[in-house]
Parts: C-alpha cells; structure tokens; sequence
C-alpha cells in the first residue's frame, strides 16, 4: 500500500539545536504513516536533506536492492546513498530533530524550508532553497518538454 503524495511548501524556524517544528497542515498528511517512523539523509543531487516515511523509504530500498550489487559501482553509490542516513521520529507536537552531521552538510541556519518532492519532503537552509529554484527557472520550461514529450497521457 502506497501512501498519499505530499503536498506543500513551508517556511518554519530550526532553534540552534537543529529541532524543528513540523507544520499542522504538513503533521495531518503525515499522521497515517506516523507509528512506522521516518528516514532522514542526504540528498543525492542537491545541498540539502531529505526526509522520508520509512514506508517510502523501504520502497526505494527495494528498487535499490534489485540492481546489481557486485559492482564497484554499486558499492560507491550506496555508500554515499547511506551516508548519515539516520531513522527518526517526530516529538511530541510535530517536532523533527535533525541530526547535527545533517544540518552541517545541508548548511542549515535558522530559516528552513520544508519542500515536498511527492514521497519525500526535502529540507532546505531557506536560501540555498530560493537560489536553487532561481537557479532552474531558466531550464524549467525546457526539462518539463523533455520530461513529458513522450507522455501521451497528459491532457
């Protein structure tokens, strides 16, 4: 059973021990998959931090664990994949604490930005978040072409 996409985009405020207050509209998606705990680690492509439903996070466990794992390749990429990933669970009220080797890899400060990514919500130092999104804006228009050009779904 998949869970619900995630939805939204917030700003919140991390204190100087790296905990940070999930947002009500945020904690309601989140609820049905709250007893089974999260994954948060970095991200692959991006200065930032992803945090996962262990459920969602198992699932791409799975897809992982069905390529070819006898290759140096493999190797590398899983050791980085891996690297300070970590299993959480949210306090009491909604509150995340993001591991201290996270918030330095991802530079977080004080202003945070929670993004969601569909499976995922990404967690954002808030401007690392906006020169990023500034960055792509340029090629935005032109990575949906080439993503969907072949998709005869869309209406």
């Amino acid at each position: 059973m998949s869970m619900t996409h995630l939805i939204g985009q917030y700003e919140c405020k991390a204190d100087v021990k790296g905990r940070v207050n999930i947002p009500s509209s945020l904690m309601t998606q989140l609820f049905p998959v709250l007893d089974k705990g999260f994954v948060i680690k970095r991200s692959v492509f991006q200065q930032c931090l992803e945090f996962y439903p262990k459920q969602a996070y198992d699932e791409l466990m799975t897809k992982i664990l069905a390529k070819n794992q006898f290759s140096r390749n493999y190797d590398t990429f899983l050791r980085n994949f891996l690297a300070g990933s970590q299993q959480v669970n949210l306090e009491d009220h909604g509150r995340l604490q993001i591991p201290k080797s996270l918030i330095s890899f991802a530079s977080i400060s004080k202003e945070v930005v929670l993004a969601s990514a569909i499976n995922r919500i990404e967690i954002w130092d808030k401007v690392k978040y906006e020169a990023v999104l500034t960055e792509g804006q340029d090629i935005y228009a032109d990575l949906a072409e080439s993503i969907f050009s072949d998709d005869t779904n869309l209406s």
